[in-house]
């Protein structure tokens, strides 16, 4: 693989340089992008994530306190590289301190992009005191537009307190305001064009999601799955789309298509049939201090225990960096040998 950092510390025959100024792994990917989770609690119950009854959330002793996440942002935004902070969860809207933890994040020296991944409950009332704090951008999941098909897959009647979310995020001044969603096989998969058609109408960027095996209920199987292939035949009933060549994807999730000649584009992240690994520069923080190199890893590296019995910055940077450098070279679904996390994506931050 070609090095594009021209700071990568080391070779991959070599070891681990200490004090190495960046998140690097031994593929010489760099994590510049930091998905940090508030909160494993969410105030939906989608299928395809966890239980109608829900999960049993994390204890309050053990989630990191609004202190402790910005003390750990700052450090990887001042040390080690990082450009970009997306706040994620559970659902992050569900974080009390959230605009104070994101005020305390755009006063950091370099100032990194903030983002956040939410549900969409609450931004109605949280959108403006988000985009006064420093938020820049924000990603909703919506999966459906009509009601009945909301309330079976996310077993809440919510969906007017989604859009109204939306539409506060544009007045905001977030932007891009960003929809994800999901198609379900027999469930939603009709809905694409109404989805692609609702997000041009309302100046949204749309971006499809493979389902990924994340579920508390360990329930994904990949015939279920509606790929990107199915997804871009879908979209194909309604529009004409064309690979976007005017912009580089580098290391972006979603391939890019224009739509009817552009320049409106809509996403596909292929996570699981097309993947991206290859190009991957995110890195994970949990919400009870663990740090995942890879939404699919299965073992972590904690930096809580370390924080709270007293570490410095200098040491807590150095088990960060220890725990990229040893990153797999693809989340290996395909494999037979592949094991789902035992943490759900509830618990892992998207």
């Amino acid at each position: 693989m070609i090095d594009r950092n021209p700071r990568r510390p080391t070779s991959r025959a070599g070891g681990l340089q200490e004090g190495a100024p960046v998140l690097v792994d031994t593929f010489g990917r760099t994590a510049t992008d930091l998905r940090v989770s508030l909160t494993d609690r969410c105030n939906l119950r989608c299928s395809y994530c966890m239980p109608p009854e829900g999960l049993d959330w994390l204890p309050k002793p053990e989630l990191l306190t609004d202190d402790e996440v910005v003390r750990l942002v700052g450090l990887a935004v001042r040390e080690l590289g990082v450009t970009e902070v997306r706040y994620t969860g559970g659902e992050p809207l569900l974080r009390r301190g959230l605009p104070g933890i994101v005020r305390r994040t755009a006063e950091l020296e370099p100032r990194p992009r903030i983002s956040l991944t939410t549900n969409g409950i609450g931004l109605d009332r949280l959108a403006g005191p988000l985009a006064e704090a420093g938020l820049d951008r924000v990603n909703v999941s919506l999966d459906t537009l009509d009601r009945d098909t909301f309330r079976r897959l996310a077993h809440r009647d919510r969906l007017d307190d989604v859009l109204a979310g939306l539409v506060a995020a544009r007045a905001a001044g977030l932007d891009p305001v960003k929809i994800n969603a999901v198609l379900l096989r027999g469930v939603n998969d009709h809905e694409a064009v109404l989805l692609l058609r609702f997000a041009l109408d309302h100046g949204y960027r749309l971006r499809f999601i493979e389902q990924m095996p994340l579920d508390a209920q360990h329930g994904w199987t990949r015939k279920d799955m509606i790929t990107a292939d199915e997804i871009l035949d879908r979209l194909a009933e309604g529009f004409t789309l064309a690979p976007d060549i005017e912009h580089d994807r580098g290391s972006a999730p979603a391939e890019t298509f224009t739509v009817d000649g552009g320049p409106a584009t809509v996403g596909v992240i292929g996570s699981v049939t097309r993947p991206f690994c290859g190009a991957c520069d995110r890195v994970r923080l949990t919400a009870d201090g663990q740090v995942r190199n890879c939404l699919f890893a299965v073992e972590e590296s904690d930096l809580r225990g370390a924080l709270r019995g007293g570490a410095t910055d200098a040491e807590l940077a150095d088990r960060w960096r220890k725990a990229v450098w040893v990153k797999r070279a693809g989340h290996g679904i395909d494999d037979p040998s592949f094991l789902q996390p035992s943490r759900p994506m509830s618990a892992i931050g998207g």
